[in-house]
């Protein structure tokens, strides 16, 4: 017979060592050389895709470089000079596109909600409410948005209606949120019917009215599972602010336009996109985030 002078400590099958008297969490050295292991092959793979990149980086930069008309289209639309005029008055611009973002994505929102619930409501006293919803929802998201703007800013002034505006910035918000208003409904919609029926009828076993088990139970499982695609809406909806500029609102493609009319140099539309695109990937990668996020809650059995 063996006498240990100690606790005798086995290794588990997860490849850790169960802890002693107050010593804490022990990994196992298979624990060790896996983790080593998995370190070891990250560094690989991030080192292969760097060069890999850079390499590809290259081969573009000498195509671009090496093209015929390359000294004329550098000039064009990536001359340092006109560049440096356009930023100021571009930025100032982009103020009117994050107000018509935060505006128009709020109001896009609540509107969205409402035709999305007016869709699922049951019972034959509520058709005319679900047909109207469906007829708006149908309509403006097979119109262009382009085509939509184009009738709101200059049909609306075209009536000559007592106390209706005519503020092309009020106007182009107004057709955007139509618009983006009846692709944000069907995306909640999709939410409010991808909730199994026996939420509906737990929460009406346990007393709750139709409505109180829509506004309790339904939309927020229904808005938690959406969240991803509500923000990929949000992020085309930042892009498209910037169509404002057909009805005249000064915001940063007007802006661009405005300074690359006077010498024909297109400098300032490359400022303007560069500027939408340093404010849409960080909204993108959020977007990912998120998405990726519930992925794993949900491969984990978690609440969604």
């Amino acid at each position: 017979m063996t006498l240990h002078s100690g606790p005798v400590r086995e290794e588990r099958d997860d490849g850790r060592q169960p802890a002693g008297d107050g010593d804490g969490y022990v990994p196992s050295r298979r624990r060790i050389e896996r983790e080593r292991f998995h370190r070891t092959r990250t560094r690989r793979a991030t080192a292969v895709a760097a060069l890999s990149t850079l390499v590809t980086a290259v081969v573009l930069y000498f195509v671009v470089t090496g093209s015929p008309g390359w000294q004329r289209t550098r000039e064009t639309f990536f001359s340092a000079e006109y560049a440096r005029q356009a930023l100021p008055k571009v930025l100032e611009g982009l103020l009117l596109n994050l107000r018509l973002l935060v505006v128009c994505g709020a109001a896009v929102l609540l509107i969205g909600m409402l035709l999305a619930v007016a869709r699922t409501l049951r019972g034959p006293v509520f058709f005319p409410l679900r047909a109207l919803a469906t007829a708006y929802t149908d309509f403006f998201r097979g119109l262009p948005l382009i085509i939509c703007l184009l009738m709101v800013v200059f049909g609306v002034p075209a009536l000559r209606l007592q106390g209706v505006t005519t503020d092309p910035v009020v106007l182009g918000g107004s057709a955007l949120v139509l618009t983006y208003s009846a692709y944000v409904a069907e995306v909640f919609r999709a939410g409010i019917e991808s909730v199994h029926p026996s939420q509906r009828a737990a929460a009406r076993s346990l007393g709750l009215s139709s409505g109180q088990a829509l506004c309790f139970v339904v939309l927020p499982q229904a808005v938690r599972r959406v969240v991803p695609a509500l923000l990929n809406d949000l992020v085309s909806l930042q892009k498209d602010t910037g169509l404002v500029s057909i009805a005249g609102a000064v915001d940063a493609v007007y802006a661009a336009q405005i300074i690359a009319g006077k010498d024909f140099n297109y400098t300032p539309y490359v400022v303007a996109g560069l500027v939408f695109v340093a404010l849409t990937i960080p909204m993108t990668r959020f977007t990912d985030w998120v998405t990726a996020r519930m992925d794993r809650r949900r491969a984990q059995g978690g609440t969604v």
